[in-house]
Protein backbone atom coordinates (compact mmCIF):
# COMPACT_ATOMS: atom_id res chain seq x y z
CA UNK A 1 0.00 0.00 0.00
CA UNK A 2 1.39 3.37 -1.13
CA UNK A 3 -0.01 6.49 0.00
CA UNK A 4 0.62 10.09 0.10
CA UNK A 5 -0.60 12.21 3.21
CA UNK A 6 -1.80 15.65 2.67
CA UNK A 7 -1.01 18.14 5.61
CA UNK A 8 -1.46 21.41 6.49
CA UNK A 9 2.06 21.50 8.90
CA UNK A 10 4.30 18.99 9.86
CA UNK A 11 7.32 17.97 11.95
CA UNK A 12 9.61 19.56 12.80
CA UNK A 13 7.05 21.82 14.05
CA UNK A 14 5.70 20.99 17.44
CA UNK A 15 1.78 20.71 17.89
CA UNK A 16 -1.32 18.28 18.80
CA UNK A 17 -1.40 18.18 14.83
CA UNK A 18 2.09 16.87 13.84
CA UNK A 19 2.36 14.81 17.13
CA UNK A 20 -0.88 12.84 15.63
CA UNK A 21 0.48 12.76 12.00
CA UNK A 22 3.84 11.23 13.46
CA UNK A 23 1.73 8.67 15.51
CA UNK A 24 -0.11 8.17 12.50
CA UNK A 25 2.48 7.23 9.84
CA UNK A 26 5.15 5.56 11.85
CA UNK A 27 2.14 2.96 12.67
CA UNK A 28 1.40 2.72 8.92
CA UNK A 29 5.49 2.29 8.46
CA UNK A 30 5.62 -0.12 11.43
CA UNK A 31 2.87 -2.19 9.28
CA UNK A 32 4.56 -1.96 5.94
CA UNK A 33 2.89 0.56 4.37
CA UNK A 34 4.73 3.00 2.39
CA UNK A 35 3.97 6.65 3.01
CA UNK A 36 4.81 10.01 1.46
CA UNK A 37 3.58 13.54 2.84
CA UNK A 38 2.83 16.86 0.96
CA UNK A 39 2.80 19.65 3.42
CA UNK A 40 0.13 23.02 2.57
CA UNK A 41 1.88 26.92 2.16
CA UNK A 42 1.24 27.55 6.08
CA UNK A 43 4.32 24.63 6.90
CA UNK A 44 6.75 27.45 6.12
CA UNK A 45 5.04 31.09 6.99
CA UNK A 46 6.46 32.68 4.20
CA UNK A 47 9.92 31.39 4.99
CA UNK A 48 11.96 29.73 1.97
CA UNK A 49 11.70 25.74 2.50
CA UNK A 50 13.62 22.66 0.45
CA UNK A 51 11.31 21.32 -1.90
CA UNK A 52 11.77 17.90 0.02
CA UNK A 53 12.81 17.24 3.31
CA UNK A 54 13.24 14.39 5.47
CA UNK A 55 12.65 14.59 9.24
CA UNK A 56 12.47 11.66 11.45
CA UNK A 57 12.69 8.88 8.72
CA UNK A 58 9.75 10.43 6.88
CA UNK A 59 9.82 12.18 3.63
CA UNK A 60 7.99 15.49 3.32
CA UNK A 61 7.44 17.46 0.14
CA UNK A 62 6.94 21.14 0.65
CA UNK A 63 4.50 23.29 -1.27
CA UNK A 64 5.74 26.72 -2.18
CA UNK A 65 4.20 29.96 -1.00
CA UNK A 66 0.56 30.48 -1.77
CA UNK A 67 1.26 34.05 -3.26
CA UNK A 68 2.32 36.58 -0.97
CA UNK A 69 -0.09 39.08 0.85
CA UNK A 70 -3.12 37.66 -1.40
CA UNK A 71 -2.85 34.66 0.23
CA UNK A 72 -3.88 36.62 3.60
CA UNK A 73 -7.27 37.85 1.62
CA UNK A 74 -10.44 36.22 2.61
CA UNK A 75 -11.77 34.14 -0.13
CA UNK A 76 -8.93 35.13 -2.45
CA UNK A 77 -6.47 33.87 0.00
CA UNK A 78 -8.06 30.60 0.41
CA UNK A 79 -8.42 29.88 -3.00
CA UNK A 80 -4.81 30.39 -3.88
CA UNK A 81 -4.04 27.99 -0.98
CA UNK A 82 -6.38 25.13 -2.79
CA UNK A 83 -4.67 26.21 -6.25
CA UNK A 84 -1.07 26.16 -4.84
CA UNK A 85 -1.72 22.25 -3.11
CA UNK A 86 -3.15 21.57 -6.31
CA UNK A 87 -0.25 22.09 -8.12
CA UNK A 88 2.22 20.89 -6.12
CA UNK A 89 -0.17 17.63 -5.34
CA UNK A 90 -0.74 16.92 -9.21
CA UNK A 91 3.05 17.40 -9.68
CA UNK A 92 4.15 14.74 -6.61
CA UNK A 93 1.34 12.18 -7.04
CA UNK A 94 2.16 12.17 -10.91
CA UNK A 95 5.56 11.68 -10.35
CA UNK A 96 4.55 8.84 -7.08
CA UNK A 97 1.61 7.43 -7.96
CA UNK A 98 -0.18 6.63 -4.46
CA UNK A 99 -2.79 4.00 -4.33
CA UNK A 100 -4.73 6.86 -2.28
CA UNK A 101 -4.21 9.90 -1.39
CA UNK A 102 -5.59 11.10 2.15
CA UNK A 103 -6.18 14.77 2.99
CA UNK A 104 -6.03 16.09 6.66
CA UNK A 105 -7.83 18.77 7.80
CA UNK A 106 -8.23 21.99 7.07
CA UNK A 107 -10.91 21.70 4.08
CA UNK A 108 -8.27 23.43 1.49
CA UNK A 109 -6.20 20.28 2.14
CA UNK A 110 -9.37 18.26 1.16
CA UNK A 111 -10.69 20.55 -1.63
CA UNK A 112 -7.19 20.06 -3.16
CA UNK A 113 -7.35 16.47 -3.00
CA UNK A 114 -10.21 15.75 -4.57
CA UNK A 115 -9.60 18.14 -7.51
CA UNK A 116 -5.88 16.00 -7.57
CA UNK A 117 -7.45 13.05 -7.27
CA UNK A 118 -9.84 13.75 -9.95
CA UNK A 119 -6.95 14.61 -12.49
CA UNK A 120 -4.64 11.71 -11.77
CA UNK A 121 -7.68 8.67 -11.13
CA UNK A 122 -6.60 8.20 -7.80
CA UNK A 123 -9.28 7.57 -4.61
CA UNK A 124 -9.32 10.28 -1.67
CA UNK A 125 -9.68 9.69 1.97
CA UNK A 126 -10.29 13.19 3.73
CA UNK A 127 -9.73 13.46 7.14
CA UNK A 128 -11.37 15.64 9.83
CA UNK A 129 -9.28 16.28 12.80
CA UNK A 130 -11.49 19.37 13.90
CA UNK A 131 -13.55 22.38 12.81
CA UNK A 132 -10.93 25.08 11.66
CA UNK A 133 -13.86 27.67 11.43
CA UNK A 134 -15.04 27.21 14.92
CA UNK A 135 -11.25 27.49 16.28
CA UNK A 136 -10.86 30.63 14.61
CA UNK A 137 -13.77 32.05 16.22
CA UNK A 138 -12.46 30.89 19.59
CA UNK A 139 -8.91 32.38 18.50
CA UNK A 140 -11.22 35.54 17.55
CA UNK A 141 -9.77 35.55 13.75
CA UNK A 142 -13.38 34.59 12.49
CA UNK A 143 -17.29 35.45 13.37
CA UNK A 144 -19.70 32.45 13.97
CA UNK A 145 -22.05 32.26 10.49
CA UNK A 146 -19.44 35.25 8.96
CA UNK A 147 -18.18 34.72 5.04
CA UNK A 148 -15.15 32.95 6.02
CA UNK A 149 -16.91 30.68 8.58
CA UNK A 150 -19.36 29.49 6.05
CA UNK A 151 -17.04 29.57 3.23
CA UNK A 152 -15.20 26.99 5.87
CA UNK A 153 -17.67 25.02 6.40
CA UNK A 154 -19.17 24.75 3.03
CA UNK A 155 -16.05 23.85 1.03
CA UNK A 156 -15.23 20.96 4.01
CA UNK A 157 -19.04 19.59 3.22
CA UNK A 158 -18.08 19.58 -0.63
CA UNK A 159 -14.49 17.81 -0.13
CA UNK A 160 -16.79 15.33 2.18
CA UNK A 161 -19.05 14.84 -0.35
CA UNK A 162 -16.99 14.14 -3.27
CA UNK A 163 -13.72 12.43 -1.51
CA UNK A 164 -14.28 8.47 -1.70
CA UNK A 165 -14.21 8.03 1.86
CA UNK A 166 -14.08 9.93 4.81
CA UNK A 167 -12.18 9.76 8.82
CA UNK A 168 -12.37 11.72 11.69
CA UNK A 169 -11.09 11.44 15.26
CA UNK A 170 -14.23 11.39 17.21
CA UNK A 171 -18.19 10.56 17.76
CA UNK A 172 -19.04 14.62 18.09
CA UNK A 173 -17.63 15.01 14.50
CA UNK A 174 -19.06 12.09 12.99
CA UNK A 175 -22.27 12.74 14.40
CA UNK A 176 -22.20 16.52 12.87
CA UNK A 177 -20.76 15.40 9.61
CA UNK A 178 -23.74 12.84 9.57
CA UNK A 179 -26.36 16.02 10.40
CA UNK A 180 -25.08 17.71 6.87
CA UNK A 181 -25.86 14.79 5.42
CA UNK A 182 -22.84 12.75 4.31
CA UNK A 183 -23.51 9.20 5.05
CA UNK A 184 -22.51 7.52 8.48
CA UNK A 185 -21.20 4.40 6.33
CA UNK A 186 -18.67 6.54 4.65
CA UNK A 187 -17.41 8.04 7.79
CA UNK A 188 -14.94 5.78 9.90
CA UNK A 189 -13.41 7.11 12.97
CA UNK A 190 -9.90 7.09 13.95
CA UNK A 191 -9.41 8.36 17.44
CA UNK A 192 -6.70 9.90 19.58
CA UNK A 193 -4.44 7.88 21.17
CA UNK A 194 -0.94 7.76 22.66
CA UNK A 195 1.90 5.98 22.24
CA UNK A 196 2.48 4.32 25.43
CA UNK A 197 5.83 3.90 25.21
CA UNK A 198 6.78 7.36 24.62
CA UNK A 199 5.32 8.22 28.46
CA UNK A 200 6.63 7.28 31.91
CA UNK A 201 4.86 7.59 34.98
CA UNK A 202 5.93 11.20 36.28
CA UNK A 203 8.99 10.76 38.78
CA UNK A 204 9.73 12.37 41.80
CA UNK A 205 9.43 16.06 42.48
CA UNK A 206 12.16 18.22 40.71
CA UNK A 207 13.52 19.97 44.15
CA UNK A 208 15.66 22.50 42.00
CA UNK A 209 12.44 23.80 39.90
CA UNK A 210 10.20 23.07 43.71
CA UNK A 211 12.54 25.55 45.18
CA UNK A 212 12.91 27.98 42.57
CA UNK A 213 8.76 28.32 41.87
CA UNK A 214 8.78 28.57 46.11
CA UNK A 215 6.46 25.48 45.74
CA UNK A 216 8.15 23.58 48.84
CA UNK A 217 5.60 21.66 51.13
CA UNK A 218 2.72 23.43 48.68
CA UNK A 219 0.02 21.21 47.03
CA UNK A 220 -0.22 21.79 43.04
CA UNK A 221 -2.96 22.11 40.58
CA UNK A 222 -2.09 23.05 37.18
CA UNK A 223 -2.74 23.24 33.44
CA UNK A 224 0.10 22.78 30.84
CA UNK A 225 -0.66 24.09 27.36
CA UNK A 226 -1.64 26.50 25.43
CA UNK A 227 -3.73 29.25 26.53
CA UNK A 228 -6.79 29.70 24.23
CA UNK A 229 -9.96 30.89 25.25
CA UNK A 230 -11.89 28.20 25.00
CA UNK A 231 -9.24 26.07 27.38
CA UNK A 232 -11.26 27.80 30.34
CA UNK A 233 -8.13 28.98 32.16
CA UNK A 234 -10.49 32.06 33.78
CA UNK A 235 -12.39 29.70 35.52
CA UNK A 236 -9.55 28.16 37.17
CA UNK A 237 -8.26 31.11 38.52
CA UNK A 238 -11.74 32.49 39.56
CA UNK A 239 -11.78 29.60 41.41
CA UNK A 240 -8.75 29.44 43.58
CA UNK A 241 -10.28 31.88 46.24
CA UNK A 242 -11.89 29.63 47.07
CA UNK A 243 -9.75 26.60 47.03
CA UNK A 244 -7.29 28.89 49.39
CA UNK A 245 -9.92 29.19 51.62
CA UNK A 246 -9.99 25.95 52.38
CA UNK A 247 -6.54 24.91 51.49
CA UNK A 248 -4.37 27.76 52.18
CA UNK A 249 -1.35 25.66 51.48
CA UNK A 250 -2.56 25.23 47.77
CA UNK A 251 -0.74 26.67 44.72
CA UNK A 252 -1.99 26.84 40.97
CA UNK A 253 1.14 26.34 38.32
CA UNK A 254 0.00 27.73 35.00
CA UNK A 255 2.72 26.46 32.40
CA UNK A 256 2.68 27.49 28.55
CA UNK A 257 1.45 31.35 27.08
CA UNK A 258 -0.91 32.25 24.27
CA UNK A 259 -4.02 34.22 22.96
CA UNK A 260 -5.31 34.55 27.15
CA UNK A 261 -2.51 34.98 28.78
CA UNK A 262 -2.22 38.66 29.60
CA UNK A 263 -5.56 38.56 30.64
CA UNK A 264 -5.24 35.37 33.01
CA UNK A 265 -2.01 37.64 34.63
CA UNK A 266 -4.21 40.45 34.55
CA UNK A 267 -7.40 38.80 36.39
CA UNK A 268 -4.72 37.16 38.72
CA UNK A 269 -3.88 40.78 39.94
CA UNK A 270 -7.67 41.72 40.31
CA UNK A 271 -8.07 38.57 42.44
CA UNK A 272 -5.01 39.77 44.47
CA UNK A 273 -3.94 36.30 44.34
CA UNK A 274 -0.08 36.93 42.66
CA UNK A 275 1.27 34.95 45.60
CA UNK A 276 -0.90 31.72 45.19
CA UNK A 277 -0.41 31.87 40.97
CA UNK A 278 2.82 30.86 39.25
CA UNK A 279 2.84 31.81 35.49
CA UNK A 280 5.80 30.55 34.15
CA UNK A 281 5.26 31.57 30.20
CA UNK A 282 5.99 29.19 27.93
CA UNK A 283 8.86 26.65 28.53
CA UNK A 284 11.37 24.34 26.15
CA UNK A 285 9.66 21.35 25.28
CA UNK A 286 12.98 19.01 26.84
CA UNK A 287 11.76 20.94 29.96
CA UNK A 288 8.20 20.36 30.33
CA UNK A 289 8.40 17.11 32.39
CA UNK A 290 9.95 18.79 35.51
CA UNK A 291 7.49 20.79 35.62
CA UNK A 292 4.50 17.76 35.32
CA UNK A 293 6.57 15.95 38.48
CA UNK A 294 5.58 19.01 40.97
CA UNK A 295 1.74 18.92 39.98
CA UNK A 296 -0.65 17.26 42.34
CA UNK A 297 -3.34 17.59 40.20
CA UNK A 298 -3.36 18.78 36.34
CA UNK A 299 -6.79 20.60 35.52
CA UNK A 300 -8.43 20.20 31.88
CA UNK A 301 -11.32 23.17 32.38
CA UNK A 302 -12.54 23.84 28.94
CA UNK A 303 -15.73 25.55 28.33
CA UNK A 304 -18.59 24.43 26.62
CA UNK A 305 -18.61 25.46 23.18
CA UNK A 306 -19.08 23.93 20.21
CA UNK A 307 -15.43 23.16 19.72
CA UNK A 308 -15.10 21.66 23.10
CA UNK A 309 -17.98 19.42 22.84
CA UNK A 310 -17.13 18.24 19.30
CA UNK A 311 -13.48 17.69 19.26
CA UNK A 312 -11.60 15.05 21.66
CA UNK A 313 -8.00 16.78 22.42
CA UNK A 314 -4.79 14.90 23.12
CA UNK A 315 -4.20 16.34 27.11
CA UNK A 316 -6.39 14.10 28.92
CA UNK A 317 -4.76 10.82 27.31
CA UNK A 318 -1.31 12.08 27.93
CA UNK A 319 -2.19 12.34 31.53
CA UNK A 320 -3.54 9.07 31.65
CA UNK A 321 -0.11 7.39 29.83
CA UNK A 322 1.92 9.55 32.18
CA UNK A 323 -0.46 8.26 35.58
CA UNK A 324 -1.07 11.83 35.84
CA UNK A 325 -4.50 12.55 38.50
CA UNK A 326 -6.35 15.08 36.43
CA UNK A 327 -10.18 17.02 36.71
CA UNK A 328 -11.52 17.86 33.13
CA UNK A 329 -14.90 19.69 32.73
CA UNK A 330 -17.56 17.34 31.28
CA UNK A 331 -17.96 18.61 27.55
CA UNK A 332 -18.26 16.34 25.28
CA UNK A 333 -15.06 15.88 23.90
CA UNK A 334 -13.73 15.14 27.46
CA UNK A 335 -16.69 12.14 28.02
CA UNK A 336 -15.59 10.15 24.97
CA UNK A 337 -12.15 9.80 26.90
CA UNK A 338 -12.75 10.10 30.71
CA UNK A 339 -14.80 8.05 32.42
CA UNK A 340 -15.83 9.72 36.03
CA UNK A 341 -14.23 8.30 39.01
CA UNK A 342 -12.71 5.70 37.03
CA UNK A 343 -9.63 6.72 34.75
CA UNK A 344 -10.40 10.63 35.78
CA UNK A 345 -12.79 13.00 37.07
CA UNK A 346 -15.06 15.29 35.41
CA UNK A 347 -16.87 18.65 36.87
CA UNK A 348 -20.02 20.43 35.28
CA UNK A 349 -18.36 22.65 31.95
CA UNK A 350 -18.79 26.50 33.15
CA UNK A 351 -19.57 25.73 36.86
CA UNK A 352 -16.87 27.20 39.73
CA UNK A 353 -18.39 25.91 42.24
CA UNK A 354 -18.72 21.93 40.80
CA UNK A 355 -14.87 22.35 39.97
CA UNK A 356 -14.03 23.72 43.88
CA UNK A 357 -15.82 20.71 44.89
CA UNK A 358 -14.20 18.21 42.70
CA UNK A 359 -10.68 19.59 43.61
CA UNK A 360 -11.17 19.53 47.08
CA UNK A 361 -12.73 15.54 47.30
CA UNK A 362 -9.80 14.65 45.59
CA UNK A 363 -7.20 16.38 47.09
CA UNK A 364 -8.98 14.60 50.52
CA UNK A 365 -9.49 11.17 48.99
CA UNK A 366 -6.02 10.21 48.04
CA UNK A 367 -6.53 6.71 48.54
CA UNK A 368 -8.31 6.24 45.46
CA UNK A 369 -5.36 7.90 43.13
CA UNK A 370 -3.30 4.83 42.42
CA UNK A 371 -6.65 3.02 41.09
CA UNK A 372 -7.38 5.95 38.94
CA UNK A 373 -3.69 6.37 37.45
CA UNK A 374 -3.84 2.41 37.40
CA UNK A 375 -6.89 2.74 35.43
CA UNK A 376 -5.96 5.36 32.85
CA UNK A 377 -2.66 3.89 32.15
CA UNK A 378 -4.77 0.81 31.13
CA UNK A 379 -7.11 2.92 28.69
CA UNK A 380 -4.49 4.49 26.81
CA UNK A 381 -2.12 1.31 26.49
CA UNK A 382 -5.38 -1.19 25.68
CA UNK A 383 -7.98 0.82 24.18
CA UNK A 384 -6.14 4.41 22.97
CA UNK A 385 -3.48 3.11 21.34
CA UNK A 386 -1.86 3.86 17.71
CA UNK A 387 -1.92 0.09 16.56
CA UNK A 388 -5.85 -0.18 17.55
CA UNK A 389 -6.41 3.13 16.24
CA UNK A 390 -4.73 2.88 12.58
CA UNK A 391 -6.19 -0.64 12.48
CA UNK A 392 -9.30 0.86 11.44
CA UNK A 393 -7.99 2.36 8.33
CA UNK A 394 -7.01 -1.06 6.66
CA UNK A 395 -10.59 -1.42 5.82
CA UNK A 396 -11.14 2.29 4.29
CA UNK A 397 -8.21 1.63 1.96
CA UNK A 398 -8.56 -1.90 1.21
CA UNK A 399 -12.27 -0.72 -0.33
CA UNK A 400 -10.18 2.30 -2.19
CA UNK A 401 -7.64 0.02 -3.63
CA UNK A 402 -8.82 -3.38 -4.12
CA UNK A 403 -5.74 -5.02 -5.77
CA UNK A 404 -3.26 -3.74 -3.25
CA UNK A 405 -2.42 -5.91 -0.44
CA UNK A 406 -2.80 -4.33 2.72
Amino acid sequence: MRLLHVLDHSIPLQSGYTFRTRAILKEQQRLGWETLQLTGPKHNQGEPVPGVEEVDGLLFYRCPDAGGPLARLPVIGQLRVIQAITRRLVEVASKERPDVIHAHSPALNGVAAVRAGRKLGIPVVYEVRGFWEDAAVSHGTSSEGGLRYRLTRALETWALRKAHAATCICEGIRSDLVARGIPRDKITIIPNAVDASRFQPVGARNAQLEKSLGLEGKRVIAFIGSFYDYEGLDLLVAAMPDLLAARPDLRLLLVGGGQVADAIAAQVRLLGIEGSVIMTGRVPYEEVENYYSLTDILVYPRKSMRLTELVTPLKPLEAMAQKSMFIASDVGGHRELVRDGVNGTLFRADDKDDLVRCVLALLDDEARWPAIRQAGRDFVENERNWSNSVANLKGVYAALAPGVAV
